[in-house]
This record gives C-alpha cells, structure tokens and sequence, in this order.
C-alpha cells in the first residue's frame, strides 16, 4: 500500500510539472497572438521579429512537454484514466505549438505589409479577430486547468463568431480587390494573416474538446458546421 502511495505521489508530481509547462507555453502563446496583431496594425517590424523569435521558445517547450510524458508514461505505468491525461497533455501542447506556427506567420507577413500602403482598417479587423481567437485560447486552457466541461464548450460555441468575423474580413478584402487592383497584393497577404487565425479558433476548439473527453471520457459530437464560407487557397 505504502509504495502504491508513492508511485501515485510521483505520478502526481511529474503530472505537475508537465501542467506546468503547459500553462507557461500557452501563456507565451497568448503574447505571440497579441503581439503579432499589434505589430501588423502599427506597422511595427521590430515587434513582428520579437515574434518570430519568441516561437523557438514556444518550439522548444512543446519537445520539453513531449520528453516529459513519454518519461511519465514509460516510469509510471499509467492507469487508464491517468494515461488519459498524459495524452491529453501530448495533445494540448501540440495544439499551442500549432497556434505559435500562426502567430509567427502572421508576423513574417507584417514585414511584407509594412512596405505596402494600408488598406482601409484591414489591421484593426484583424486585431478584432486576434482578441477573439487569444480569448478563445485563455478560456480553453482556463478549463483545461479547471477540468471545466462547461468552460470548453463555451469556447467551442464561440468558434462559430470567429468564423464569421473572418468572412465578413474575407468579403471586404475581395470589395477593395476589386476597386482597386493595386490593393490586391496586400489584401492577398491580409487574406492569409485573417485565415490563419480562424485556424487558432479551430485548434482552440480542438482543445476544448479534448477538455471535455479528459473530463468525461467521450468526445463531444461535432454537429456544429463550419461557418466558413471561403475557398481562396491558404497557407499550408
């Protein structure tokens, strides 16, 4: 009994540790989203490298967590429900490394944006939908943390306003497309920065769900249909 009570104390602790490293990789990546819309709308290139910077911390923190668990899983012979965890830590972090890979883009595309004149309030759209998707982020790790169903599901109902605010952006970059051509280079650029935040939504959603299965052991049906409504090619 006694050294039942101490595998599952150190099952405990390396659990802790690799949260950990969870809450600060998301917390870096919140800042990533932030400062890379902030960079695009003041034009900021010295912001945007700052990003692009930042996600090797993001990169290298995602291996860490990965080492980490494998370590868990190969020392500590999770129980089923323990190994759920793990996985979902494998999952979760894979997810936050996805929505650094988007924010890093985003800010390689403010240094292309900033030698071109501005289309309309193109930038404060996208830094709308920027908030929209680091909330959505917040929340989803807010539940992870807090193992809150109702939480998760709130961000994932929430995916559907991202989806829209990015096709309302997607119809006025194709309206000054076409009053003027010399604006389509940069709404074509624009275009893809918008694109790849909906991504963070989807992926904030995916870890939502996967809050959900950790909690109930069943993934959520998804009834819901996309609500975007584009087919311009994106960035892979």
């Amino acid at each position: 009994m006694e050294e039942q009570h101490h595998i599952a104390s150190a099952f405990d602790r390396d659990l802790e540790k690799v949260q950990a490293q969870i809450i600060k990789m998301g917390g870096l990546v919140e800042e990533a989203i932030l400062l890379a819309a902030k960079s695009l709308e003041t034009r900021d290139e010295e912001l945007a490298e700052k990003v692009r910077a930042a996600d090797r911390v993001i990169d290298t923190l995602e291996s860490d967590i990965n080492e980490q668990a494998a370590r868990v899983i190969a020392l500590r012979a999770p129980t089923a429900i323990d190994l759920r965890v793990i996985l979902s830590v494998i999952k979760i972090s894979a997810n936050l490394e996805r929505i650094g890979d988007y924010a890093k883009n985003m800010a390689k595309r403010t240094s292309v944006l900033a030698q071109m004149s501005p289309v309309n309030d193109s930038a404060g759209g996208i830094r709308r939908m920027a908030r929209q998707a680091e909330e959505m982020l917040r929340d989803a790790l807010d539940a992870y943390i807090r193992r809150d169903v109702p939480l998760a599901a709130q961000v994932i109902a929430r995916d559907e306003d991202l989806d829209q605010m990015y096709n309302a952006l997607f119809r006025e970059f194709l309206t000054f497309m076409l009053e003027d051509p010399r604006n389509i280079t940069a709404c074509m650029h624009l275009h893809f920065i918008a694109k790849n935040i909906e991504r963070m939504g989807d992926l904030c959603t995916a870890m939502a769900e996967q809050v959900i299965y950790l909690v109930t052991g069943e993934h959520p049906e998804d009834n819901r249909p996309k609500a975007d409504e584009t087919s311009l090619a994106v960035d892979p």
